[in-house]
């Protein structure tokens, strides 16, 4: 009786019993190959581990670098009457900052002087006109760039008690919500874990009742539980080693790969995306940029150039187009025009060794210059020819400036620029392209007002110049100048112009792809809801001109609607005008609410909240401020709307390259699941061991999740609807799919196993030989059918598997890594993995059999499924409603009041 009790060393089980270290040298395996299981596991752990760690790493020195520049700033302050340099940290409440054109202020504080000082306050507010700064109006804010003039400023707070850094403060607690894919993650994982242990619970019971009631047999046919008879030692040994098939069938039933896929796709695609112009500052923002359903878009340096620049003009009665072409009108037109552009400004233009052209001023003083440049004007060359006798700067009343200029001895001229419609009114003539000067009549005048009307509708800021000469003898002597006022009347017309922030070159294809691809783009800004709706229009963001409200909707009208009638409304909204930046993070709230995936792009401080609270934040690299990239997840280095696409294409394909390795590692264990538990049901033992199984779950998860992981973005991608927040992570596609190749592989490794010894021609080997070589076949082809179905895997929903596999030299590289090892484990490797050789017959079976599933996929593909996903039908259930109760619960807490 004695010899019922004896461990077999052949047998499937024994080789779990290493694990727990309750085999002995005499018996079988022992502590010198014990290692082996625990081994593998802790190298895949660490690889895990070693993989996220260096993708973190990475990922902090490149947002590092980027902001190296920026640690190191000094500037001048006023203490004690002294000028001195300072670092900016080291700046206190109190100090007298100098600032001049071009200055960001470092600080809150206020004007105590200031001579013509106007502020761009677009990077705090969002509006791109300048705004003139005096004791009227004495506030200044930190971040904001001085775009004209000069003077000083009073520190009234510093640091986190500026407005910027109010807003700081604001972004800077992470709300620890969960990506939506880590959601869907999470609801698989809890899902095939209850699968799994419901598997395995069923097994333990059914193989304890077949063992304690003398059921379950040895290879050589003698019953291992004899009542009565055997050992309690060798009972325990029994019990536990049916234990260890319950727990290899949980361990079958979980992917343990699958963290490693996510980890890889993800740290594969931060590194490409950054050839794309993006910099990823958190990893899951890569993923979750794929489920994004709405883009909530700034205006002012995103979609737009945030530069100031003249696309109109009309020269006496005639368009100039473009209005750069000097060859259209004469040069003595040209003449006074770069006299009046020259010396009427308080910009600059600077020409380096390097042939860039650098301008100052504000941003309209910068589009003249610019305008100035492209006719033929050499700055300095035309302040050289004349001297400036007296200046009259722009005054917001009067909306105009002048200067009095000396062109020779007897020569002068008062050259005016101002609003439009100011400066035609004061005109009593006008030079036509041929430099001939015309009397102003009625008629013309009218003429003139249309041109005026004409670019006001299409949001262009009109400006017109014209001068008038002077005689000497109106001139008061140099002492009496000071309360001189220019001759503002009896004018020649010289030009209109039309000057706007123009789009960015590929917004429109963009926007285009966006929509193209589900993903509705939003505009969101603070310029009034009139030229909101003339840049939508021109980047296609907006397709109707007379879109009615609440289409178009001005900031102050949305926010002051209930919560209910914002989350109704915010589905319809395509412009938001006249946005403070408390609207925009209403909108993106109430959009949440709704269940969209939100992604805002934006470079301003005003920008930080709704960046920090949307799904996805993307800030501007070049014009972005620091506290819009503090504040977000993606930093489009370029400033490129366009870029935002590659990062939505980027998102989608590792989002698809995780489904992919979702249905290549379900099928495998699914097929592995039930081979084993059908297997252990009807004779107690498992074709495939412990160990077989490890090289299955690990080493091919790892090289699957490499392969699978790693597979570049297609346009494809883009022709589908976003998945969002609430599509389940596998698709009735990927069912299909996975059911037909787990269905094929179940059949023939079960039949293998029942009737393989005589299939494959086995019966005249011994027993203990014979159930070896069945059950390395149905290893060696089980593996075999994963390395094929990597290749469909690659395309869930194309009949083309092969696709740019050529092009894929990592796939092709694993995939011939992962068919030698399999040949060195079958061939070489017996003794750890309880194998033996197959001779080149089974090799060419297992191959013939395995290459099967290529033509199976293609027909697989052609059965239709339902669009309704099958996970609804299970939702009816009170557990899965339960479950979709709690994880609305769970989103509702989640979102923001």
């Amino acid at each position: 009786m004695g010899s019922l009790a004896r461990p077999n060393p052949y047998h499937p089980y024994d080789c779990c019993s290493s694990v727990v270290g309750l085999r002995h040298k005499d018996g079988g395996e022992g502590i010198d190959q014990g290692w082996y299981d625990g081994g593998s596991i802790f190298f895949a752990v660490f690889i895990v581990i070693v993989v996220t760690a260096f993708s973190d790493y990475r990922q902090s020195l490149q947002f590092q670098n980027l902001n190296e520049e920026k640690r190191n700033i000094h500037l001048e302050v006023i203490r004690g009457g002294r000028r001195i340099k300072v670092s900016i940290f080291d700046l206190v409440v109190g100090d007298v900052v100098p600032l001049k054109i071009g200055d960001l202020v470092p600080a809150d504080g206020i004007v105590i002087t200031a001579h013509s000082l106007a502020m761009d306050e677009s990077s705090m507010t969002g509006e791109s006109k300048v705004v003139h700064k005096d004791q009227k109006a004495p506030f200044l804010m930190a971040g904001c760039k001085v775009a004209d003039g000069y003077g000083n400023m009073l520190v009234t707070a510093v640091g986190m008690n500026t407005e910027w850094g109010i807003l700081m403060a604001s972004i800077s607690e992470d709300n620890g919500e969960e990506t939506p894919l880590q959601v869907r993650l999470n609801g698989l994982a809890t899902f095939i874990g209850i699968v799994g242990l419901t598997v395995a619970g069923i097994v333990l019971v059914v193989l304890f009742v077949r063992y304690f009631t003398g059921n379950t047999k040895d290879p050589d046919g003698t019953v291992q539980f004899v009542k009565g008879q055997t050992s309690t030692k060798a009972a325990v040994n029994g019990a536990i080693k049916l234990f260890t098939v319950a727990v290899t069938i949980v361990v079958v039933a979980v992917p343990e790969g699958l963290p490693l896929a996510v980890t890889l796709t993800l740290a594969y695609s931060m590194r490409k995306m950054m050839t794309d112009k993006a910099l990823v500052r958190r990893l899951s923002a890569c993923e979750t940029m794929g489920s994004a359903t709405t883009i909530c878009s700034d205006k002012t340096g995103t979609l737009t150039l945030n530069e100031m620049t003249i696309v109109e003009a009309y020269i006496g009665k005639k368009k100039i187009d473009p209005p750069d072409n000097a060859e259209l009108f004469s040069a003595s037109v040209l003449s006074r025009l770069i006299d009046g552009i020259s010396q009427n400004t308080r910009g600059s233009v600077f020409h380096p060794k390097d042939g860039v052209i650098e301008l100052s001023g504000s941003p309209t003083e910068k589009a003249i210059l610019s305008w100035g440049v492209k006719l033929g004007m050499n700055f300095d060359d035309a302040r050289s020819k004349s001297s400036i006798i007296h200046v009259f700067p722009f005054n917001s009343e009067k909306k105009r400036a002048g200067v009095a200029i000396q062109l020779s001895d007897s020569e002068v001229h008062v050259h005016w620029k101002g609003a439009a419609e100011v400066m035609v009114a004061s005109c009593i003539s006008w030079l036509d392209t041929d430099g001939k000067q015309q009397p102003m009549a009625p008629d013309k005048i009218n003429e003139f007002y249309k041109c005026i009307e004409d670019m006001a509708a299409v949001s262009l800021r009109c400006m017109a110049f014209a001068y008038r000469p002077l005689d000497l003898k109106e001139i008061p002597n140099e002492e009496h100048r000071g309360d001189w006022s220019l001759p503002e009347d009896h004018l020649i017309l010289l030009a209109i112009v039309g000057m706007k922030d123009p789009c960015r070159s590929g917004v429109r294809e963009a926007v285009a792809l966006c929509t193209r691809a589900g993903v509705k783009v939003r505009m969101v800004t603070g310029d009034n809801l009139r030229t909101a709706k003339a840049i939508a229009l021109e980047c296609g963001i907006l397709k109707d001109v007379d879109a009615p409200e609440p289409i178009l909707i001005e900031g102050k009208t949305f926010r002051t609607k209930s919560n209910a009638e914002q989350d109704e409304i915010s589905e319809k909204i395509t412009v938001m005008g006249r946005s403070s930046p408390n609207d925009k993070l209403l909108l993106v709230q109430a959009l949440r609410r709704r269940g969209h995936v939100v992604a805002v792009t934006g470079d301003g401080t005003n920008d930080a909240p709704a960046l920090h609270e949307a799904d996805i934040g993307l800030a501007m690299g070049i014009q972005g401020t620091e506290v819009a990239k503090e504040s977000s997840d993606i930093i489009i280095l370029d400033d490129d709307f366009a870029s935002v696409v590659k990062v939505v294409r980027w998102g989608r394909s590792v989002y698809a390259n995780i489904q992919k390795f979702i249905q290549f590692q379900l099928t495998v264990n699914v097929a592995a699941l039930v081979i084993n538990v059908v297997a252990a049901f009807s004779s107690g033992e498992v074709p495939l061991n412990t160990v077989q199984l490890l090289w299955v779950n690990l080493i091919m998860d790892t090289l699957g999740a490499l392969a699978l992981a790693t597979e570049p973005p297609t346009d494809h991608l883009m022709d589908r609807t976003p998945v969002g927040r609430r599509e389940p992570l596998i698709t009735n596609i990927m069912w299909r799919n996975l059911m037909v190749q787990a269905f094929y592989q179940i059949t023939v490794l079960l039949v293998l196993n029942f009737a393989g010894k005589s299939i494959l021609h086995l019966r005249h080997e011994t027993r203990e030989h014979a159930d070896k070589a069945k059950n390395t076949f149905i290893f060696n082809t089980f593996v075999l059918c994963q390395i094929f179905n990597e290749f469909n895997a690659r395309k869930v929903d194309e009949l083309n598997v092969f696709s740019g596999v050529l092009k894929n030299h990592l796939f092709i590289g694993i995939v011939g890594l992962t068919t030698i090892l399999q040949v060195m484990i079958v061939e070489f490797l017996g003794q750890f993995t309880k194998t033996v050789r197959l001779n080149w017959k089974l090799w060419l079976v297992s191959i013939a059999i395995a290459i099967i599933s290529w033509p199976l996929a293609v027909l697989g593909k052609l059965i239709p499924v339902p669009s309704t996903p099958f996970a609804e039908y299970f939702r009816r259930c009170s557990f899965w409603r339960k479950k979709q109760d709690d994880g609305a619960a769970q989103e509702s807490s989640n979102a923001p009041s």
